[in-house]
């Protein structure tokens, strides 16, 4: 039985969550150019914390995590951008 990873499940959830925000900018708002930068990194969160899990090494863990959390603080930039020029709420 696998462990539960409460961070894979997370970011997993975020990246659905990111991918209804795309959807709604770029059909709605038609918005193409923040929201698609927003998809990139708010979805690679995820697939940098699955490749950790399959790290061959610490300083690979380490390396894949950390991309994950630039990716984070990427994604909270275009978040807070997309709201402070009133794309979303």
């Amino acid at each position: 039985m696998e462990k539960r990873n409460i961070v894979r499940e997370k970011s997993y959830t975020f990246a659905i969550d990111i991918i209804g925000v795309y959807q709604h900018l770029t059909k709605d708002k038609k918005e193409h150019v923040l929201s698609k930068q927003l998809l990139r990194c708010g979805t690679s969160i995820g697939a940098n914390i699955s490749e950790a899990n399959g790290a061959i090494s610490r300083a690979d863990f380490s390396n894949k995590i950390s991309i994950a959390y630039k990716e984070c603080l990427e994604a909270k930039y275009w978040l807070s951008l997309l709201k402070d020029t009133f794309y979303i709420d």
